[in-house]
Parts: C-alpha cells; sequence; structure tokens
C-alpha cells in the first residue's frame, strides 16, 4: 500500500472512530495529513465522517488550492491552514465535538487544571481559543494565537482541536481530551477536584523528556491561582496550568490552597460553607416545608 493509499486509509477509520464515538454528528468535524512538504489530504466538506471512503478525499496546497479530488476540501480548510503555517512539525490535524468537552467550552471554562497526571505529561494544558464564526478568517486567527504552544484546545461554543506528529497522534489527543473533561465534570459534581500540587506539577514537566514527548512548549503555572508562583501567561509560548502550592501535601483539595503566615485566617463570617448535593436537598426540603 502506497502512503497515500495508507494515509486515506487512516483518515476513513479516524472519522469512523469519531463518529462511532459520538464526537461528531452528521456532517460535522473534519481531518487533514500532510502529504509531502506542500500538499495535504483532507475530509471532503458535507459528509458524515462516520460513512466516508479513501476516494473522497481532496488534495490541496498549503495555499488551500485544490489540486485533486470530486469534492471540494472542508469548510474550516482555513484553520488547518493556519495549524501546518504557524507548526511545521504538525503532520495532521482533527477537528471535531465531543459533547462533555464541547460543555465546558460552550461554558468558557478550560481543562487548565492539574488533575490528571497523564494530561499535564502529553497536553500540558487545554485552553479556550475565542468564539469565532466557523468557516471564515476569524477561526483561523483565534486558534493561532495559542497553537503555537499547545497540541489541544477548546474552540469557545464550537468544539475542539488536535494536532500531532502522525494521524492517531492526533486523534489520540481528542481521546484524552475527552475523557479528561468527562473525569473533570463528574469530579466537580461530586463535590470537586483534588489538584496536584506546584510542585508535582513541576516533577511531572521534568519526565516529559523522560517519556520521549515532545511538547510544544513548557508547562508554566497560573500567579493569578493563590499559592502558585511564576511562568507568566503567554499563549503563544507557555502552557498556562492552575495548580495551587502545596504545602508539603501533593495533593490540595479544590479551594483549600494551604494559607501562608501572612495571609491572615478568614473571620468566621467570611468563612466558605460546602455542601453537598444531599445535604444542600435536605436544606431545600426542610425549607419547603417550613412554608406550608
Amino acid at each position: 500500500m502506497s502512503t497515500e493509499s495508507s494515509l486515506r486509509a487512516g483518515i476513513v477509520e479516524v472519522g469512523r472512530r469519531m463518529y462511532a464515538r459520538g464526537y461528531t454528528a452528521s456532517n460535522d468535524g473534519n481531518i487533514s495529513v500532510r502529504l509531502g512538504q506542500d500538499r495535504l489530504l483532507m475530509t471532503p466538506k458535507s459528509v458524515c465522517k462516520g460513512f466516508m471512503t479513501p476516494d473522497m478525499m481532496c488534495i490541496t496546497d498549503l495555499q488551500g488550492v485544490k489540486l485533486q479530488g470530486d469534492r471540494d476540501p472542508s469548510s474550516e480548510m482555513l484553520m488547518h491552514l493556519e495549524v501546518y503555517r504557524q507548526r511545521p512539525d504538525v503532520q495532521a490535524v482533527v477537528h471535531a465535538h465531543p459533547p462533555t468537552a464541547t460543555g465546558f467550552a460552550v461554558a468558557g471554562i478550560p481543562l487548565d487544571r492539574a488533575v490528571l497526571a497523564e494530561v499535564l505529561t502529553t497536553l500540558g494544558s487545554i485552553p479556550i481559543a475565542e468564539y469565532a464564526t466557523p468557516s471564515t478568517s476569524e477561526l483561523p486567527a483565534a486558534v493561532g494565537k495559542f497553537i503555537k504552544a499547545h497540541d489541544g484546545m477548546l474552540l469557545a461554543n464550537h468544539g475542539a482541536l488536535t494536532v500531532g506528529s502522525e494521524l492517531f497522534s492526533a486523534y489520540y489527543k481528542m481521546e484524552t481530551i475527552e475523557h479528561f473533561a468527562r473525569i473533570s465534570l463528574v469530579a466537580r459534581l461530586l463535590g470537586g477536584e483534588n489538584l496536584l500540587a506546584r510542585d508535582e506539577v513541576t516533577r511531572l514537566q521534568q519526565l516529559r523528556g523522560t517519556y520521549g514527548i515532545q511538547a510544544p512548549a513548557p508547562i508554566c503555572l497560573d500567579p493569578a491561582v493563590p499559592g502558585t508562583q511564576g511562568g507568566g501567561d503567554d499563549a503563544a509560548t507557555c502552557q498556562v496550568v492552575q495548580a495551587p502550592a502545596g504545602g508539603g501535601l501533593r495533593l490540595v483539595p479544590e479551594g483549600r490552597e494551604p494559607r501562608s503566615e501572612a495571609a491572615p485566617a478568614r473571620s468566621h463570617e467570611e468563612a466558605e460553607i460546602r455542601l453537598t448535593y444531599r445535604e444542600l436537598s435536605a436544606l431545600i426540603a426542610d425549607a419547603i416545608q417550613s412554608l406550608r
């Protein structure tokens, strides 16, 4: 099987997996791979990704001019071209609408907390690119602000984008984003996430090289989060992760960062009240009963 034939078959398989997992619906999503130095192999527009065939793919140049194919290339082609323009190392781009991750994107909540070691070592943080009208030049501009430093991101009110050194690497990162989003959502519904402490995040970043992971940018810690230091917030050069100071702990319950000696304790009136869903439901039921 030739390289081109193999890539066509690979795109069909990735599309089938995305559709089977519910990452796309109807004709959503798009996939592309590099085909030599100056050509791209890309999914066509208006085709369900679960029912593609190898002959449906389009070949374009790096300016978006169609060179081969009976169908037109994806309407999101401009976004793909921007990724390849900024990241010569990228060999494949995957765009989908995985439901839980897209829910975070719609809610405006980035997946940038230090929660899962595997995510920190592979993707670092997963920011949200600002909303842009799909299929317009706004979208590549929004993606371009983050793509130099990130292999995966959410797209506000739209979906998710991942890139990789080969096709399945890009696809697996999409799986990781959705898996992380589902775990994070469950943890938040159960009362909050335990966050990895800053020192543990630093340790994990050092392990990236041991694991042979070529991350596009280093992890830095968000100075806006209590207990963190340094890092900066340049989206083009740094993967900003929210990780509290541990004070000797490796896991810090959400909202319970160790207090420094300089930070005064809260007064009784300022103390945070945390209730489980069951406790809150019981309080509401008692209040309703007392009104009857």
